[in-house]
Order: C-alpha cells, then structure tokens, then sequence
C-alpha cells in the first residue's frame, strides 16, 4: 500500500466545493476525444475572442492549474502552500510567442521573479523556458550547424545575453535558477549555453540548473559527461530531474526524418533510467544538488529510502521534490507533512496567455496512463471520507 494515500493531508488545503469541481474537470479530461474536441474548441474560442469563454476556462482550467494572472495575485496560493511546507516555483507560463518584444519582456519578467524570490523561502526557486528568451528555429540551426546570417548572429548574441542578464541577477541575489528542457533538436544548443552560464556562475555553489529529461536515450551519459567538465573546470552542478513531456512528437520526428527513436522504448525503462538518476545524484552529492519533479509514487520513495540510507535529514538542502501545481496533491502535502523540501510549479500568466499552457496540461493529463485515474480515485475517497466523518 503507497505511503502517499492519505487524502486528508493530501486535500487540508481543499474545501469540498473544490474537489467536487476539480473531480468533474479530471472525469472530463480522462476522455481522450473528449478532451481532444475541447482543446480544439478552446483554442478556436480563445484565437477569436468569444468574451464568455475566457471567464468558463478562469473558472475551470485555470482556477486548478495556475496560481494567477500575476506574481502579486498568486501569493495567496503562495503563502497557503508555505504553511503546509510547500515552497512555489513561479512559472511565467506564456508560450508561442516568438518576437523580440516578448523575449525582452520575458527576460524583463524573470529578473521580477528573481527579485520577488530573493529572501523568500517560500520562494525557493525560479524557472524560465529556454524558447521565452529566443527563436526555437534559431536554436534548431545552431544546433544542425547551419551558418547564421549577420543577422542571426546578432539575434543569437541578444538570447546569449538575456541568459547572462538573468544568471547574473540570480548569482548576486542567491536565488537559485532552473532552466526548462525542449525537444531534442535544440536541446544540445540549450546545454551547450547552460552549461557556460554554470561554470561562470556556479564556483561556490549550484545557483544555475540545468533540467536533464529521462525518458530520452543517453541521459546518463550525459551526465557522466557534466560532472567531468564540472570537475575539470571547478563549478557545481544542479538539475532538475524530469521524465519528458514530448514523446509523442519526439517519436514523430524520428520517424520521419529517419533518424533513431531519442525516447526509451517502454514507461518501464523510462522509470528505469529516472531512477538511475536519483542513484547517480545520491552518489555525487558533493557536486550536484538536484530538483526531483515526479507525479511517480515509487521514484519519489525511492529518493526517500536513499535518503535515510545516507542519513540525511528530510530538509536536506541539496535535495528538493517537486510536482505541478493542481496535481499529485497526495505527494507534496506527505512530503511537506514530514518536512521534506516539497515545491510546486506555479504557472502564473493573463488567462488567455496561459490557454497554450493549459491545453499542454490536459493533453499530457489524458496521454500518461493512470495519472487521471489517481488524482480521480484520491479526490472520491477525500469527499467520501468527509461526508463519513460528518
């Protein structure tokens, strides 16, 4: 039987109205076609400003998967989430804009983050997406070697320094800063830049974070490959750890272009491949501090057990959980229960800026398998328990 089962902990933080409302949101989402028509209509509504639509996904969507339309208005959540010891990740969660006004106020946003987090302990860390601050096809062609425009040169030099803007801030501020993982085609130009920022900013200890996806093929190596540079060159390592959130489209990719499959072949192996990267972090902890974001029962015990095997205490520093806010409700609050650095992903955005962020989470809601059906069953069980106990 899971550790992570009580729903009383898990829902301290959920009047029954929400979880009523919350229930019927995951019944919907649990239908693939069903879910696939309301991406659809949702985009189509949103694309062409129907003014009712904008206040049904506030109410539904976004009142379970995002804190709100700013930093300042998602602080209730904040604070709330701090007195269950649960810290929040700020997610500024606008995506598909590819301008330099919006990079600009990206970067712009980010520097807020970092500013707002300093201090804070209930902000412990922040997150921006690599293709917030440039062009994906700029990265793509760095990537594929493919010789820049003057240009392009200028462009790529501006995402460069936006990186530096941001890593600098975070390193003077001491607030620690991840960066998101992308699809494999440009994820080798994102490594090659995070990891010139790690060792200009990481000598004392890990400020910049690299996120490392585990369900691709050679990961581990890759890793092995980091901590040799990082002793080589004196700096610190930090890592959020993922399974991967684009699979489907991975696969597709390779397919076509004819080129091998970049994913684990099985869920199994890609459980596999995550766990070993808890042992290869439990073994250099030295070097690495790591960020664990898993909705995965067992990897989380497993991160669990070889803490206690180590003796470390569950605050230690270089160790953190995360999962996403409005999922997994049952692992952060058991972990936050017994102290153990637990985080949620925070996005935060206008309603109709966050709709392509929201329409991603129920997409990858419906496509892992069983994760719907366990938030479903915990949530009956809670309003079940609730209605017994009256």
């Amino acid at each position: 039987m899971s550790i992570f089962n009580n729903t009383e902990i898990a829902f301290k933080d959920k009047s029954t109205a929400q979880l009523k409302k919350a229930y019927w949101m995951f019944k919907m989402i649990e239908n693939p076609s069903l879910t696939g028509l309301g991406i659809k209509a949702l985009n189509f509504s949103i694309k062409n400003n129907f003014p009712f639509v904008e206040n049904i996904v506030r109410k539904t969507l976004f009142a379970q998967f995002v804190g709100g339309e700013t930093r300042e208005k998602s602080l209730e959540v904040v604070n709330q989430m701090h007195k269950s010891h649960i810290g929040s990740i700020f997610d500024y969660a606008i995506e598909g804009k590819e301008d330099e006004a919006h990079f600009d106020q990206t970067c712009h946003e980010i520097l807020e983050n970092i500013d707002f987090a300093a201090g804070n302990p209930a902000i412990p860390f922040v997150v921006f997406k690599p293709t917030g601050f440039g062009r994906f096809d700029l990265y793509a062609e760095i990537q594929a070697d493919i010789e820049l425009t003057a240009s392009e040169k200028e462009e790529w030099n501006r995402v460069v320094e936006r990186y530096d803007k941001v890593c600098k801030r975070a390193h003077e501020k001491d607030v620690v800063l991840m960066v998101d993982a992308e699809e494999t085609w440009i994820q080798t130009t994102v490594d090659e830049l995070v990891n010139e920022m790690m060792k200009k900013y990481n000598t004392e200890k890990a400020i910049v974070w690299n996120t490392i996806q585990m369900y691709r093929t050679g990961r581990l190596e890759y890793l092995e490959e980091d901590l040799k540079r990082a002793n080589e060159h004196h700096y610190f390592l930090g890592y959020k750890f993922v399974r991967g959130a684009y699979m489907e489209k991975e696969r597709a990719r390779a397919a076509e272009m004819k080129y091998p499959d970049p994913i684990q072949p099985t869920k199994q192996a890609s459980d596999d491949n995550y766990n070993a990267a808890i042992h290869f972090v439990m073994k250099n902890l030295d070097k690495i501090s790591a960020f664990f974001g898993t909705h995965n029962e067992k990897s989380t015990e497993l991160i669990m057990d070889k803490m206690k095997e180590l003796d470390l205490p569950n605050d230690y520093p270089k160790i953190h959980f995360g999962q996403l806010y409005g999922m997994s409700d049952n692992i952060s609050y058991y972990l936050g229960n017994f102290k153990y650095n637990a985080c949620k992903y925070l996005p935060y955005g206008p309603v109709k800026d966050v709709v392509p962020y929201l329409t991603r989470r129920a997409q990858e809601n419906t496509s892992v398998a069983g994760q719907t059906g366990r938030e479903l069953g915990l949530i009956q069980k809670e309003i079940q328990r609730r209605e017994s106990a009256r």
